[in-house]
C-alpha cells in the first residue's frame, strides 16, 4: 500500500471520444470507465487529485452560445471555462463516488473550480496557439475568420478538415484556491481541481481577480498543481502506452524510462509535437526538475501497472 499523493492529468478521451458526438450519456460511459480505473488507483493506497482537459466541450459552449443569434448573449471564454469545469468536475465525482462505494470505499470526492493566475504580458496573448472546437475545411476557417472574428490555424496538415480556431494558451503562474486544495487533500478529500487547466485570471492592482479570453493547457497547469500539493508522482494519462520517438514511423521506438535530458534532447529534434505530445512531456520535464521525482506518461488502462512500474513512460532526473 502507497500513502503517495499522485496528481492525475487525464486527456481528453477519458471524457469524450473522437469519433463521438459527445452527448452526455457518451460522456458519462466515458467518465465512469475513468472512475473504475482511478477507484483502482485509490484502493492501491494513493492519496489522488485529479485534473483534466476540456477543449472538446468548451468548444463546443463556444459555438452553442454563438449560435443563440442574439436571443441570450453569449459568455465569455473564461465563462465557458467555469462552466465545463463544473460540468466535467460533476460527472467525475459522480461516478468515481459510485466506482469507490463498489470497492467498500466510502470516500469523499469534491470537484473544486479553480482560477489559475496568468501573466499579461504573456506572448501567447499575440500569437494565439491553443486549438479549441471542431476542425475545419479552408473555405469554412475562412469564412468563420471573415465573419465571427476567429483566428485560425492549420494544425493538421494533410487532411480535408486541417483547421481550427485558435485562441491564446498563456502559461499559469499559480493555482488561486492552492491553500483549500490542500486543505482538503489533508481532510482525505479526492480533489477534482483546475480542471481544463483551470479558469485564467488576471489580478487586479486592488488584489483581486478578472477573468481572461484565454484556454490554459491543462497538463502545464497540472504541474502548478503538483507543485501546489507537493506531489509524489506526476501521472499524465493520454491515449498511448508510452511515448515515442518517430512516431507512426517504421523505425517508431517506444519509450520506458529516460532522463530529463534524453527528454530535452529528443524535445529539439522535434520528436514530441506541440499539438499532441509535446505539452505532456514538457510538463513531466518541469515536474521532475522541480521535485527530483518522476513523472509517468501512459494511457488509462495502463494507470496502476505505470504507477507500479511495469509499463507507461518514466521521466527520472
Amino acid at each position: 500500500m502507497s500513502s503517495e499523493i499522485v496528481v492525475i492529468a487525464l486527456g481528453g478521451n477519458a471524457i469524450k471520444q473522437a469519433h463521438e458526438q459527445g452527448t452526455t450519456e457518451e460522456q458519462f460511459t466515458n467518465v465512469d470507465k475513468t472512475a473504475v480505473q482511478i477507484s483502482q488507483i485509490i484502493k492501491a493506497g494513493y492519496r489522488v487529485v485529479i485534473t483534466h482537459g476540456n477543449g472538446p466541450q468548451a468548444g463546443a459552449l463556444l459555438i452553442q452560445q454563438e449560435e443563440a443569434n442574439g436571443h441570450v448573449p453569449a459568455q465569455t471564454l473564461a465563462a465557458c471555462g467555469a462552466m465545463t469545469q463544473g460540468q466535467i468536475g460533476w460527472m467525475m465525482q459522480n461516478r468515481i463516488t459510485q466506482r469507490l462505494r463498489e470497492l467498500g470505499l466510502e470516500q469523499a470526492v469534491c470537484t473544486l473550480v479553480t482560477q489559475v493566475e496568468v501573466s499579461p504580458d504573456d506572448p501567447d496573448f499575440q500569437d494565439p496557439t491553443k486549438p479549441v472546437g471542431p476542425f475545419y475545411t479552408p473555405e469554412e476557417a475562412r469564412e468563420h475568420r471573415d465573419r465571427k472574428g476567429y483566428v485560425v490555424k492549420e494544425v493538421k496538415p494533410g487532411v480535408e478538415k486541417s483547421w481550427r480556431r485558435v485562441v491564446p494558451s498563456p502559461e499559469p503562474i499559480a493555482i488561486v484556491e492552492a491553500e483549500a486544495v490542500n486543505d482538503l487533500v489533508a481532510g482525505g478529500v479526492i480533489v477534482i481541481a483546475s480542471g481544463g487547466g483551470g479558469i485564467p485570471v488576471m489580478k487586479n492592482p486592488d488584489g483581486s481577480y478578472s477573468g481572461v479570453e484565454a484556454v490554459i493547457d491543462k497538463d502545464r497547469a497540472g504541474f502548478k498543481l503538483a507543485q501546489a500539493v507537493n506531489a509524489d508522482k506526476f501521472l499524465i494519462l493520454t491515449d498511448v502506452e508510452k511515448a515515442c520517438i518517430r512516431f507512426n514511423q517504421p523505425d517508431q521506438q517506444a519509450l520506458a524510462k529516460i532522463s530529463i535530458a534524453e527528454a530535452e534532447k529528443y524535445m529539439k529534434e522535434g520528436h514530441f509535437l506541440m499539438g499532441s505530445m509535446g505539452p505532456k512531456v514538457q510538463a513531466a520535464m518541469r515536474f521532475v526538475r522541480w521535485s527530483g521525482k518522476e513523472a509517468i506518461i501512459t494511457s488509462l488502462d495502463k494507470a496502476l501497472d505505470a504507477l507500479a512500474g511495469k509499463t507507461g513512460t518514466h521521466i527520472v532526473p
